[in-house]
């Protein structure tokens, strides 16, 4: 037991991020059934469509379990009314500012929880009110700090500049990933990209697949103008890559990947036309597996990691 699980009250440090297109009620439910704390990703979703999806994991897991909310999307108002009203415990916030709903949430009895990529807004969010805060270093899939700070510099330089926990992300897709963030100072850990290849993702077969044959190198940190973003290299990647080092205005990057790119292609399977988000912890990984195995085994590997150490 640390401050995550006792906060979050689940049975291991591991929460499963809430990815647009990829974490429906399927892998949330499966994740937190597993004793972690599973989310859903409202990014990609309608009002109605995150209200089906909140029902549908209360009847699925009579264990904690959390959406993300995005806070800059035009729905997140919505959102957080919506989910004050089904009584969802934790909400974990991102790509805004904290202070906005923090307290309302946390008057409902929502435990809160905000992403960050830089001790600045680390603070900002303590002084909030979050009860926690996601620190993601750059090597995240989907959207990213500008700053490139990497989860091993990050998760330190956050954990000096406040106390409430911290909770790291980025990279980590293993137990030796999570007792190396549990050295740097995390009371947990996010992981995406692993749960993206998992069975209950809702990602398609097309984009698993191409996960599991990526190599280090296959992704890269682009729009940093824009909002960076990390993305598997395709042909829609070359398209926008080409843009930038022509010096092609905001509102013409801004209208490429306003045409459904991302569901175009993590949900439909597009890999030529399509957005494929994801981290640089892709490479390392081999099999889609189910979620529950997935945590059972990064916890296997945990104390294996550490029993290892341990004897140096």
């Amino acid at each position: 037991m640390n401050r995550i699980t006792q906060l979050l009250k689940i049975q291991y440090p591991i929460i499963q991020a809430g990815m647009i297109w990829c974490s429906g009620w399927e892998l949330a439910s499966a994740v937190s059934n597993a004793g972690g704390l599973g989310l859903i990703g409202s990014g990609s979703m309608t009002p109605e469509i995150l209200r089906e999806h909140i029902q549908k994991c209360k009847a699925a897991t009579a264990k904690p379990f959390g959406v993300n909310i995005p806070l800059l999307f035009p729905s997140a108002d919505e959102f957080i009314k919506m989910v004050m009203e089904e009584n969802v415990p934790v909400v974990f916030t991102s790509a805004g500012n904290p202070a906005k709903w923090t307290k309302f949430l946390k008057e409902a009895g929502i435990t809160v929880v905000h992403v960050i990529a830089n001790t600045k807004f680390a603070k900002k969010c303590e002084d909030a009110g979050c009860d926690a805060i996601v620190a993601e270093g750059f090597e995240a899939g989907g959207h990213n700090g500008k700053e490139e700070t990497t989860t091993m510099t990050l998760i330190p330089m956050v954990r000096d500049a406040v106390k409430i926990p911290v909770i790291a992300a980025g990279g980590i897709a293993t137990g030796r990933g999570m007792l190396a963030a549990f050295s740097l100072g995390a009371e947990g850990v996010q992981i995406g990209t692993r749960f993206v290849t998992s069975v209950e993702s809702s990602a398609h077969e097309n984009f698993k697949n191409k996960i599991l044959e990526s190599k280090d190198g296959d992704t890269h940190l682009i729009l940093k103008r824009l909002v960076p973003v990390r993305l598997i290299k395709n042909k829609f990647f070359e398209e926008v890559e080409k843009l930038e080092i022509t010096g092609a205005p905001l509102d013409v990057l801004s209208s490429l990947l306003g045409r459904g790119r991302a569901k175009k292609g993590m949900f439909d399977g597009n890999l030529d036309e399509g957005e494929l988000e994801i981290g640089q912890i892709s490479g390392l990984l081999k099999e889609i597996k189910p979620a529950a195995e997935i945590v059972q085994e990064i916890i296997f590997e945990y104390n294996k990691a550490l029993k290892e150490l341990k004897s140096c």
